[in-house]
């Protein structure tokens, strides 16, 4: 059986835009995935040494010198404002793709980069990285045979506590920096894509409401809702409810997706990634992972034996080893690519247009 630990060769030389905490993820994957660390840049020259002496890249960059540099794949994971010009210009270079979502901060200018990608014949994918767990693969591969049934619900939320205070404070509030939406555009879009991925099909329809609890952070005016509640319809007839919200106490990464079906029931919970519960008028029953017994694109994503958990670090780590296989020509199940994380910027926009007109409106489609 084929896994994602499986090296590409000749492995990829990549760039790195960005040094926090989703550029350090990208990294130890990008390192398990036998990649080549080429350079990083972040804000200026000085950051860029230190992240490169820190996370291993041969060299440093700033500007349109990081641009000169030979790269297969450049990983953008700056702020939320300058991934437009940072994708252009990957692209534009010659590099692949991976940009953080929100792949942009408007539906134009994610469609542009899509735009740019296929005109250069070039690839690229957004890191909707919950899609490999193996318990979400499973989760989808039973809806897909018609075990269970016509979808008739979903339940969905995701929930943290980061931004709860007043004071806690974030470059994504500013936005500026951080786009028109917080909330939704940072976590709710992953929910979203996990509805659509594991049904199978597309919310058509939404009603919203958002607020912003807290009109000041870090002494300036919060512009971005820190909380979002909604009610869908799905293209298959479905209906559905959504609670997204960054100041939910206790709650540090809440993802939970339930999907009713006419046959049965099934829940994800990613703090508990290594089960999916089934539920059945029978009977329910509580499905461990174990690649014995899933589906075969859930046991792919199974890297250590049963008994062993896996958790969010390795399923990035095989979204990455995906994400450079398809860039290589190979063949992958699942991935999210450049028309997915603009599908997620027109369900944010529709998401933003029904709170203002307090009205129900369609989601436009790609």
């Amino acid at each position: 059986m084929d896994t994602v630990a499986q090296v590409i060769s000749p492995p990829p030389r990549i760039g790195m835009l960005g040094g926090g905490f989703m550029a350090r993820t990208h990294t130890r994957a990008a390192r398990l995935a036998g990649a080549v660390l080429g350079v990083v840049g972040t804000s200026g020259p000085a950051s860029s040494r230190t992240a490169a002496a820190e996370l291993g890249y041969e060299t440093s960059a700033v500007g349109a010198d990081f641009f000169e540099e030979r790269l297969d794949v450049v990983h953008v994971c700056s702020p939320n404002s300058t991934h437009l010009d940072h994708c252009l210009n990957a692209l534009d270079s010659g590099s692949h793709i991976i940009c953080e979502k929100p792949l942009a901060t408007d539906s134009s200018a994610a469609r542009a980069i899509l735009d740019r990608a296929e005109a250069r014949g070039l690839g690229g994918t957004v890191p909707f990285v919950y899609r490999y767990h193996p318990m979400v693969r499973e989760a989808r591969a039973r809806i897909r045979r018609g075990d269970a049934g016509a979808v008739l619900t979903v339940d969905a939320r995701y929930l943290q506590d980061w931004l709860l205070d007043a004071e806690d404070d974030n470059w994504r509030v500013d936005s500026a920096s951080g786009g028109p939406s917080r909330a939704f555009a940072d976590i709710g879009s992953h929910l979203v894509d996990l509805i659509e991925f594991i049904t199978d099909e597309r919310i058509v329809a939404l009603s919203a409401a958002t607020r912003t609890v807290h009109p000041r952070r870090g002494g300036g005016a919060v512009t971005t809702e820190d909380t979002v509640a909604m009610t869908v319809e799905m293209s298959g007839g479905g209906i559905g409810s959504i609670l997204v919200s960054q100041l939910a106490p206790g709650r540090k990464n809440n993802l939970v997706v339930e999907v009713a079906g006419s046959e049965e029931s099934l829940r994800f919970a990613q703090e508990q990634p290594e089960e999916l519960w089934v539920g059945r008028r029978s009977g329910s029953q509580l499905l461990v992972r174990d690649p014995d017994v899933l589906a075969p694109d859930a046991a792919r994503l199974c890297e250590v034996p049963a008994g062993h958990p896996q958790g969010y670090q390795d399923a990035f780590n095989a979204f990455i080893a995906d994400s450079y296989a398809v860039f290589a020509g190979q063949r992958r199940e699942g991935v999210p690519m450049l028309a997915d994380g603009l599908r997620a910027a027109l369900v944010t926009e529709a998401v933003l247009r029904s709170a203002e007109q307090r009205t129900w409106v369609e989601v436009e489609a790609l």
